[in-house]
């Protein structure tokens, strides 16, 4: 290799490097923290990008920064159509999914996230969690990991250990995201629309819009959060 040659390559993997760090910037701490499949084939994508410029002297420098500053913009673009629009969100990101809801296990949605048991028993113990009995919800989410509601007498300290009454655990249901009714998550607590506007009414709020996110759980009950609260 000449020395004109290890210029070239300096510069490319210099110029490069700056580009994907500024579009990593740009793009959020989400790429990183949050992989999900989406984010997961943008990183991919921004990678094999340098990656060809490095090894093909064909490809100018130029062409590089400008491919790369294209998909950012794309991917720039996704991100603010996902905050904009709730149900843009499922799409490029996916749902979560409850894997195991009130102590058992749901094999159909195993089987649509295309888990199996051992895969499932792996990152409970990542949460360490050793035993299904242990766990009241478990829930897939979008990234590949499990979030784990454990059931009250497992919960640390142990309240069987402290002689304490022991409840069911509970998983609370958002109602309000982004200022829009879950209508369906509604239904799931058989209530409608006009009760969660008489909940809202009690706390001395008139307006939905008021609201960024709201939650049920039936041992704590109700949980706002107004939008001048927030800072997304």
């Amino acid at each position: 290799m000449d020395m004109q040659s290890v210029l070239h390559l300096t510069i490319t993997l210099l110029i490069g490097f700056l580009a994907l760090l500024f579009a990593t910037n740009m793009l959020g701490k989400t790429q990183i923290s949050q992989a999900t499949p989406f984010h997961f084939i943008s990183a991919l994508v921004l990678g094999e990008l340098l990656g060809n410029a490095v090894y093909d002297n064909e490809i100018s420098v130029l062409k590089v920064l400008y491919a790369i500053a294209v998909w950012t913009l794309f991917m720039f673009m996704i991100e603010i159509i996902t905050q904009k629009f709730r149900k843009a969100r499922g799409f490029f990101e996916g749902n979560p999914s409850i894997v195991i809801k009130k102590g058992e296990i749901d094999f159909k949605e195993l089987k649509k996230n295309r888990m199996d048991l051992n895969e499932l028993q792996s990152l409970l113990r990542e949460k360490n969690v050793f035993s299904f009995n242990e766990v009241e919800y478990a829930i897939l989410e979008s990234n590949g990991s499990v979030s784990v509601l454990k059931k009250q007498e497992y919960e640390q300290p142990t309240k069987q250990e402290l002689n304490l009454s022991i409840q069911q655990a509970t998983l609370p249901i958002t109602l309000i995201s982004d200022g829009e009714i879950l209508t369906d998550n509604l239904q799931s607590i058989e209530h409608d629309e006009s009760w969660i506007k008489n909940q809202l009414l009690n706390h001395g709020i008139s307006d939905i819009k008021e609201i960024f996110y709201a939650e049920w759980n039936t041992s704590t009950g109700l949980y706002i959060s107004k939008k001048q609260n927030q800072n997304p």
